[in-house]
């Protein structure tokens, strides 16, 4: 292949708010650091340019200063030229915006950009229309189908595009989400554009779908059945979701739709906890954590739920899950397997293998579960 131009923006905040609860980065970065978060979008792209260490020397990276995607480019020896002209102390939207202009004037043949949502919201707003884009999923909601799978994912489907065995494109949508109103449990995800990514479905995630209000019944069974198996002075961690919800309705507790509550007893201990939180409550007492799968997308790990770190799940232990989702949203998945994407390849590899998943009061069914 020719030397290729490779893009890359990383908006370095975000994630941040994720594993200390706070369910997004927007306006809220600083307190996020307070909490003791710790930055992973550098990180995850990091992980996925490794995927590209065979084609090191036929790139070029274009890129921004810094934290924007030199410091995570540059680890890993790859050749780079900045945007010298694109401060690299701002981590807003005009300033992701801004990098997308610049790298689609220098002919990139691919743009990775990781971030979340508003990280691709706001690359779409100055996307050219010659254009070829993939996100590195490093947010704390991913609504778009733009992104993939995993940074490892990300990676793989960047080296298959630049080498030319990957050839077609597919436009998917970019969509967000207030995050104000989704602190509020407020989810309605608005249509901000499209942008054309490598066509191969196996790399990239799907949209996120909504449990529709006909499974309610299949909900309420689910939720009854966890509710009557609950051992006495065990831990309950309940994750995010409509389906564990019910579990939380049916022991009559209030619920954090978005977030993680704790239960022993039947009675509620905590509300609304992320890593260190959790930790804290369950070191030396047995635990178990009730957990359901992304609609439409079918993660476990890595969406919506990063209160739930590597921490937390080792000492929750791999045996202690519950997991729960109605047959109608694991048919929606269509054979694909159940996704770990916890930013730890390790832990990701622990928790995959066979599991039972409760799909009704007397019914479950055997899936997978694979690294994303």
């Amino acid at each position: 292949m020719e030397r290729g131009k490779l893009g890359l923006i990383v908006n370095p905040v975000a994630g941040l708010g994720g594993s200390v609860g706070l369910k997004g980065t927007d306006h809220v970065a600083a307190e996020a650091l307070r909490r003791g978060a710790v930055p992973q979008a550098e990180r995850r792209a990091a992980d996925a340019l490794a995927r590209l260490l065979p084609l090191r020397e036929q790139i070029t990276v274009y890129t921004g200063r810094g934290p924007l995607g030199e410091n995570a480019a540059r680890s890993l020896g790859f050749t780079c030229v900045c945007a010298e002209e694109i401060g690299c102390a701002a981590t807003d939207g005009e300033t992701t915006a801004a990098l997308g202009a610049w790298i689609q004037a220098q002919g990139a043949d691919l743009t990775l950009f990781a971030g979340g949502d508003g990280t691709a919201r706001d690359v779409c707003r100055t996307a050219g229309p010659s254009g070829v884009f993939l996100g590195i999923p490093a947010g704390v909601k991913i609504h778009s189908p733009v992104y993939a799978r995993s940074p490892r994912a990300a990676g793989e489907l960047a080296a298959l595009w630049l080498t030319g065995k990957v050839t077609q494109t597919k436009e998917e949508e970019v969509l967000d989400i207030d995050e104000d109103l989704y602190r509020q449990e407020q989810i309605a995800p608005r249509l901000y554009g499209y942008l054309p990514i490598p066509l191969q479905k196996q790399y990239t995630q799907n949209r996120k779908c909504a449990s529709p209000p006909d499974e309610a019944a299949s909900m309420a069974a689910i939720g009854c059945r966890i509710a009557d198996d609950m051992e006495p002075g065990v831990f309950y961690l309940v994750g995010a979701g409509t389906t564990t919800r019910a579990v939380m309705e049916q022991l009559g507790l209030p619920n954090t739709l978005i977030g993680v509550d704790l239960v022993k007893n039947g009675q509620l201990v905590g509300s609304d906890l992320y890593g260190q939180q959790i930790l804290d409550l369950i070191r030396g007492h047995p635990a178990k954590l009730v957990l359901t799968v992304t609609g439409g997308q079918g993660f476990l790990f890595g969406r919506g739920n990063q209160q739930l770190t590597p921490a937390v799940l080792r000492a929750v232990g791999r045996e202690n899950l519950i997991i729960a989702a109605t047959r109608e949203k694991l048919f929606r998945l269509r054979g694909q397997p159940l996704l770990a994407d916890t930013g730890d390849a390790a832990l990701d590899a622990a928790l995959s293998g066979y599991c039972r998943v409760l799909t009704g009061y007397a019914d479950s069914v055997v899936c997978r579960i694979a690294p994303g």
